[in-house]
């Protein structure tokens, strides 16, 4: 079995090998030595996201063949590689307003029921704290306990933190909710947000001039996914969303599964948060300064946007 499993995986190649096995595919290089500091810095595996849509197809299919389209460059890729990188952090920018703002809302909301609220099964809808989980790790638990136990996880990593010794030492053993919303990953608050009660839901997606609930909801699940992609240093720009958020009345048109529709929903949350925030203005620019390649292969269509966006009310 062992043997099997080494002879399909890749032998170890120099920086010099790997750049003259890209030369050999058809990728231009003029300047080698500021080449080799990029394959040095950021690894072949990483740049391969990056020149993977520059490869021809094979013909008459979408499958990519170990070719570069002509008068590719690995100046393209290192291109393509800085608008990505200026993207996430438009991005992790974005998320940190939202995640912020929406943690005081959810405070605010559920601290009205008791400081406590966020504890209590009560205080959320029955498949969040009465429905137990059926299969997997979790069989057994409610989505609820499921919560608790990473939330509690985070109050043991934090322990010795001065805001959580302070209200442990002075108040018992739990947060109250304005003090826990401090030791909450997006993840994990967009996962209560999603058990809070209808009513609950709907008040905060009204501050936000969301439908309702269940669309905001299932927008900040794929916003924790997106923050993911961006805080890993993953390829963000053409990437295929895995948590797809429905295509609203307002976003019609526009492909659930690229990330622009999410750049919408970030940009529509901030125009409620910091109104007079410059980062729509920001993000227009990245995109109009997408660096002019010579293959048809790449656009910034890939990202999912339409042509003459920027011109749209939301964009104004």
């Amino acid at each position: 079995m062992n043997r099997e499993i080494a002879t399909t995986i890749k032998e170890w190649k120099s920086y010099s090998e790997q750049l003259s096995i890209l030369e050999q595919r058809g990728l231009v290089v003029t300047d080698h030595r500021k080449a080799l500091k990029y394959l040095e810095r950021l690894g072949y595996y990483r740049l391969s996201g990056y020149w993977f849509p520059f490869r021809l197809n094979a013909p008459n299919s979408y499958t990519k063949i170990d070719q570069f389209a002509p008068n590719t460059t690995f100046e393209n890729i290192v291109q393509l590689y800085i608008f990505d990188k200026k993207l996430r952090l438009l991005v992790l920018d974005a998320i940190e307003r939202i995640e912020m703002a929406l943690r005081v809302d959810i405070a605010y909301c559920l601290g009205q029921k008791g400081a406590l609220a966020y504890l209590l099964p009560q205080n959320f809808h029955g498949k969040f704290s009465k429905h137990k989980i059926t299969k997997g790790k979790y069989s057994g638990f409610t989505q609820q306990q499921v919560w608790l136990q990473k939330f509690n996880a985070s109050v043991k990593r934090n322990s010795k933190t001065d805001f959580v010794q302070h209200h442990q030492l002075k108040y018992g053993a739990q947060l109250p909710v304005w003090a826990a919303i401090e030791l909450w990953d997006f993840g994990m608050m967009s996962t209560l947000y999603a058990g809070m009660k209808v009513v609950d839901q709907n008040l905060i997606a009204s501050k936000y001039q969301v439908e309702n609930g269940l669309i905001f909801a299932q927008w900040l699940r794929s916003l924790n996914h997106i923050r993911n992609i961006a805080a890993h240093h993953s390829r963000l720009w053409n990437v295929n969303i895995v948590d797809r958020s429905d295509v609203s009345s307002e976003f019609i048109g526009l492909n659930n599964a690229k990330p622009f529709l999410y750049l919408c929903i970030m940009k529509k949350l901030l125009n409620v948060i910091c109104p007079n925030s410059l980062w729509g203005s920001r993000l227009v620019q990245l995109f109009l300064d997408f660096p002019i390649l010579e293959s048809r292969l790449v656009n910034i269509q890939q990202t999912g946007c339409r042509i003459g966006w920027h011109k749209e009310k939301l964009w104004q």
